[in-house]
């Protein structure tokens, strides 16, 4: 569902503990094959072509690529929880159906996603535990608990629509896999926030209690997800980097800019106010002012001290640890398979 800016990193992806790096001088033969391969790379980025897994990298780009990507495939599995918690009590047998398959098409995100990491040369394995230990960062979104079935929707338009605002850039980022991941799920974002739109229109036609219900939704939400683009440029230090590699390709300011610019119609005509007292129309820069976020909320929820971070996680390692007997079982059968190969060539 959602990669976020967050910029900070989530220590070793190995999941063993970090080994002191002992520095060795670079002979001249080894120093200028590296310069080479730097400029290479470098050369690359600048024309706009795809690195691929078998092309050299730096270890920081690598390393970014990881942390990023992984972050992403946890937040796709985590952001599975909010809406799963209303497949058993959606309001009809249709909207049953297309939460259900909404909430597969996000886990489907993180295995793909997962898939693209391991090209870096990580595993699924390493990723998975640098999560279930709480090293691993994932959006702060999918920290807030969904009350009423409006949040469900409400996740559908906002926190889907952020989404996709921040992931249509990373179809042209510069790392292969990544990009061509990113154009398929964006697709299907796309289809998630028009259905929570027209999930969200169809209670608005509705009682007044259920108009207050999505209303309510919105207040809950707007500030989190305003939040979703990660912290402002000025205190970001890895965004410019991030921008130079082409990893990134629209600064977290800009994004949340363009987000609200687009929400703010989409609003008007659904029939909700948006909770901010400061949102106005700014004639001289044509775009919308708005309030000041909420950033020690923000930063609180991403260090573990969110609404449901600790039922999110502990959610998460529960369902990893009862599925053990399930990748055991494919194992041992892939494990027989070949071994009935083996004696069949000899």
């Amino acid at each position: 569902m959602y990669t976020q800016s967050l910029d900070v990193p989530d220590g070793d992806h190995s999941g063993k503990p970090a080994l002191k790096a002992v520095a060795r001088p670079l002979n001249e033969a080894e120093l200028a094959r590296q310069t080479q391969l730097q400029t290479r790379f470098d050369e690359r980025i600048d024309a706009d072509q795809k690195i691929e897994p078998q092309d050299w990298m730096p270890e920081a780009y690598r390393k970014t690529l990881v942390r990023q990507i992984s972050q992403h495939a946890h937040s796709e599995i985590i952001g599975m929880q909010p809406e799963g918690n209303w497949i058993s009590r959606a309001p009809s047998l249709k909207r049953k159906a297309i939460l259900l398959a909404k909430v597969q098409d996000e886990g489907g995100h993180g295995l793909y996603l997962y898939s693209a990491a391991e090209t870096l040369g990580t595993s699924r394995e390493q990723m998975l535990d640098s999560l279930h230990t709480g090293r691993a960062k994932y959006s702060s979104i999918f920290n807030y608990p969904t009350l009423t079935w409006a949040d469900v929707g409400v996740i559908g338009w906002l926190v889907d629509g952020a989404a996709i605002m921040n992931q249509i850039p990373l179809c042209r980022c510069s790392y292969g896999p990544y990009a061509r991941a990113m154009i398929r799920v964006c697709k299907e974002e796309s289809f998630h926030q028009r259905q929570g739109y027209e999930s969200l229109l169809a209670q608005m036609k509705g009682t007044p209690a259920q108009r207050d219900m999505v209303q309510d939704a919105v207040n809950r939400w707007w500030w989190p997800v305003l939040a979703m683009f990660g912290p402002p440029d000025a205190d970001s230090p890895n965004s410019a980097q991030g921008m130079r590699w082409g990893i990134k390709r629209v600064s977290n300011d800009e994004l949340r800019q363009k987000f609200v610019d687009a929400t703010v119609p989409q609003a008007r005509v659904l029939g909700v106010m948006l909770p901010d007292p400061d949102l106005k129309w700014n004639e001289e820069r044509q775009q919308h002012d708005y309030g000041a976020i909420d950033w020690d909320e923000f930063w609180a929820t991403v260090n573990g001290n969110g609404p449901c971070n600790k039922e999110r996680l502990g959610t998460r390692v529960k369902a990893h640890m009862e599925g053990q007997w399930v990748r055991d079982a494919a194992l041992a059968h892939a494990a027989k398979q070949k071994a009935r190969q083996l004696k069949e060539v000899a």
